[in-house]
């Protein structure tokens, strides 16, 4: 399964994951960076202000909770893990280019939304259903088993629970919001979504100032280690250049999803076309640019890159608890278990909304309830199997919800509108 993973994350994927960014940021005339004053006075301007609209916040906390999930987390410290310092830097870029592909996404999600949710309509026919049965099984995988296999763990480290007890609680109370419809899921992520971000923002802040001779180093170490070979350990493990640019990229997607076109999936209820587009890059900034960023420095203030470093040997949970324990104490691992199970659970309720309705589009409306039975099963099922399994998985369906999407946004760019339905 790994080595399925690392064809369809190879060299192709890469190139066409950046030179689609790349190909619309330069086509937009850098959008990003030149409108950036724009784009968060027209969002994050108006949601403080009294122009507010509570479909809308629903709508982006749903959505920001899909992107903020365990990938903020677990996911930057397999990324270091596999890539050094260096995988950092290439997160970075897959957000930075990355904007411009959600930013495109949301737009014609809006634009096409009478003929299904995002990719779905605008997407030719044959792609969009392609694009569904990906979109399913990925919410299956990245976006349930992933986020209940994370969430397992965090738990069993600072408490001694089976796994299966885990996920069969977890399982209930995600049941029991998504039985409620997508009004319920909306509610529920507007109230856990700014608290648990608020808190590991503040708590990850306080530690790097608490280290910040040590920064300079860590942002030394990020550029340098993209671009050049590094070891770790004595040089019993080797980064080569390629490791950090695969692992940067393939956890940067996993995290703020860009070219997954799963968040135009729930923008696509939204009106205005550009201010969802807007919206689009504002989640991917707040995603990766801010939250993804703090992962790093925190593990790379406390385990800088180095030859006599052996905090890399640590995966996923434990190095991010590690590297806590620096400021927490023994109270590091409650804090990162209490973060990681708020943060998966947005993820799954809000994964549960984007699959349910790609199912809905492929069977036509009919059996939904089901889906939402099988979700919760997979749940469970998530907190018993392996990690690694659960990672390679999700690393396979993003790239089956990848492809087809990408290569529809190139040729609806590419011809002014979108693909015709054959």
């Amino acid at each position: 399964m790994s080595f399925l993973s690392d064809i369809l994350w190879g060299t192709p994927m890469l190139v066409l994951l950046l030179g689609t960014g790349l190909y619309l940021t330069v086509r937009s005339r850098f959008f990003q960076f030149r409108e950036c004053r724009r784009i968060f006075r027209s969002t994050i301007g108006e949601v403080i202000g009294k122009n507010r609209s509570a479909r809308q916040v629903r709508s982006v906390c749903t959505a920001l909770g899909v992107t903020m999930g365990t990938g903020n987390i677990v996911g930057v410290a397999t990324a270091i893990h596999l890539g050094g310092a260096g995988s950092v830097f290439w997160m970075w870029v897959s957000a930075l280019l990355g904007m411009m592909i959600v930013f495109t996404e949301n737009r014609l999600a809006v634009r096409y939304a009478d003929r299904g949710a995002g990719p779905m309509g605008y997407l030719p026919r044959r792609l969009a259903v392609v694009y569904a049965v990906a979109c399913v099984l990925a919410s299956f995988g990245m976006g349930n088993m992933a986020q209940s296999a994370s969430l397992t763990a965090g738990v069993t480290s600072v408490l001694d629970i089976p796994p299966v007890i885990v996920g069969g609680v977890t399982a209930f109370l995600v049941g029991a919001v998504i039985i409620g419809g997508a009004e319920n899921i909306g509610r529920v992520a507007e109230k856990v979504l700014p608290f648990v971000s608020a808190l590991y923002i503040l708590v990850s802040i306080l530690l790097i100032v608490c280290n910040i001779e040590a920064l300079a180093e860590a942002f030394s170490s990020i550029f340098m280690y993209a671009f050049t070979p590094s070891s770790v350990g004595g040089g019993a493990v080797g980064y080569t250049v390629s490791r950090a640019v695969s692992a940067g990229l393939r956890r940067g997607v996993f995290s703020n999803e860009a070219g997954l076109g799963s968040a135009s999936v729930l923008h696509s209820d939204c009106e205005g076309e550009e201010k969802q587009g807007m919206w689009g890059i504002v989640e991917v900034f707040i995603d990766t640019i801010v939250c993804c960023t703090l992962t790093a420095l925190v593990i790379l203030v406390v385990f800088p890159q180095s030859e006599n470093c052996k905090g890399y040997q640590l995966d996923g949970t434990e190095l991010v608890s590690a590297a806590f324990s620096s400021l927490l104490g023994k109270y590091s691992g409650v804090f990162v278990a209490f973060c990681l199970v708020l943060f998966a659970f947005a993820t799954l309720i809000g994964w549960s909304a984007i699959g349910e309705k790609a199912w809905v589009f492929l069977t036509k409306g009919r059996f939904s309830i089901y889906y939402k039975y099988i979700y919760v099963i997979f749940i469970l099922i998530g907190a018993v199997i392996s990690a690694d399994e659960v990672w390679f998985l999700s690393d396979i369906f993003n790239a089956a919800m990848a492809i087809p999407n990408l290569a529809g946004i190139l040729a609806v760019s590419q011809q002014g509108t979108p693909a015709g339905r054959r």
